[in-house]
């Protein structure tokens, strides 16, 4: 006979294995939970012979309850620690994401359920009691390591949108205050590249000296940066974009050219211009 007991002060942590170890198909299981001095304690008796099916079922139930109850409680335990400096807010941002990019990763979530997973499994074959607070807190390096990966990604991702969001608020103030140069600036866009049209639909020869750029910054949008800057340094009226593919899912800069110029930027997939650049790209 296999023993294991589970020791919590967790009233839902309690009800959440009792229910789990009730429904999990394990045959010859028998269940108690037992109030003693410092704990109550799910207690676990298993009366076959199949040893490495009932350390794999409960190792398994054990993880899914350590990801439900400790997760989000240690997530905050590393930004709190190590990200302090943060806002109340912005932690609040880099928490969710955290916990969105483990849960929508199958590469990350496989990595910290198996953290949970072999390290729990060690622990039960070579111990009958187990304090569930001291496993999580004392026991997971692997899973920990995993954490902090996760969390250190995000705030990089979040310090980098928030750097974007800065540099696009400046460029749309300096917009806003800047007088016009030209009425109307037609930008050509196809497969990540940009030409620059006037209202004449001559071409507009765009500022290509990185040197005495003004309005690049270390974000790199694409290789529309000189587009960019040439754009600012004229500020038209409107500003319309024509989309030679006809679409503008996931570019980048067309929806930071949006942002920038706002009601003065317009998209264009259909008219004159597109067409005569659709038919060029078909022809080469």
């Amino acid at each position: 006979m296999k023993s294991l007991c589970f020791k919590n002060n967790n009233a839902e942590i309690i009800s959440y294995l009792i229910d789990r170890f009730s429904t999990s198909n394990i045959d010859s299981l028998c269940i108690s939970n037992k109030k003693f001095k410092l704990y109550n304690n799910v207690i676990i008796h298993y009366s076959l012979d199949n040893c490495e099916f009932f350390y794999d079922r409960v190792s398994s139930i054990l993880t899914e309850c350590i990801i439900e109850f400790y997760e989000l409680k240690l997530l905050k335990r590393i930004l709190e620690y190590n990200y302090f400096y943060f806002s109340s807010q912005e932690k609040r941002q880099i928490l969710k994401d955290a916990k969105d990019f483990i849960a929508n990763d199958d590469i990350t979530r496989d990595d910290t359920y198996f953290s949970i997973y072999y390290q729990v499994l060690d622990y039960i074959k070579n111990n009958k009691s187990v304090v569930i607070e001291g496993l999580v807190n004392f026991r997971l390096q692997n899973y920990m390591k995993d954490l902090d990966y996760a969390v250190d990604i995000c705030v990089n991702k979040f310090l980098i949108e928030k750097e974007y969001n800065e540099f696009v608020n400046i460029l749309k103030l300096y917009v806003s205050i800047t007088p016009c140069n030209a009425s109307i600036v037609h930008l050509i866009y196809h497969n990540g590249d940009s030409i620059l049209l006037d209202e004449e639909k001559n071409i507009i020869k765009v500022d290509d000296n990185v040197f005495k750029a003004k309005y690049l910054s270390d974000i790199t949008f694409s290789s529309n940066d000189y587009a960019l800057n040439t754009l600012l340094s004229i500020v038209p009226k409107k500003l319309i974009i024509h989309l030679v593919q006809g679409k503008e899912d996931d570019k980048e800069f067309i929806n930071t050219l949006k942002l920038i110029f706002e009601d003065r930027c317009e998209i264009c997939t259909e008219c004159a211009i597109c067409n005569l650049y659709k038919r060029a790209i078909l022809t080469k």
